[in-house]
């Protein structure tokens, strides 16, 4: 649910969280029971390290493996059942 901010003549700023639904019904102040107006801020961006930046590189990385993997090996079946495994 979202965060709304509400302006009272008298008290000030307060806050409510409510659903979608209930945006445009008003709103009491907390205080003193008044009807506050709706006011419209600016919403929170949290732009923390965690989301990574855009790198100004041209080229990716390049990475290497340790170990090339072995190739597949596969066995042919001697018995004239091929979806039968493990007999």
């Amino acid at each position: 649910m979202p965060l709304y901010e509400f302006k009272c003549q008298t008290c000030g700023v307060f806050e409510q969280w409510r659903s979608l639904a209930e945006s445009s019904n008003p709103a009491f102040c907390p205080t003193c029971q008044v009807q506050g107006k709706r006011v419209f801020s600016a919403p929170a961006v949290n732009l923390s390290s965690s989301l990574p930046l855009r790198s100004s590189k041209l080229e990716p990385d390049v990475v290497k493996r340790d170990k090339e993997p072995k190739p597949q090996t596969f066995q042919s079946q001697s018995s004239g059942r091929p979806w039968m495994l493990g007999s």
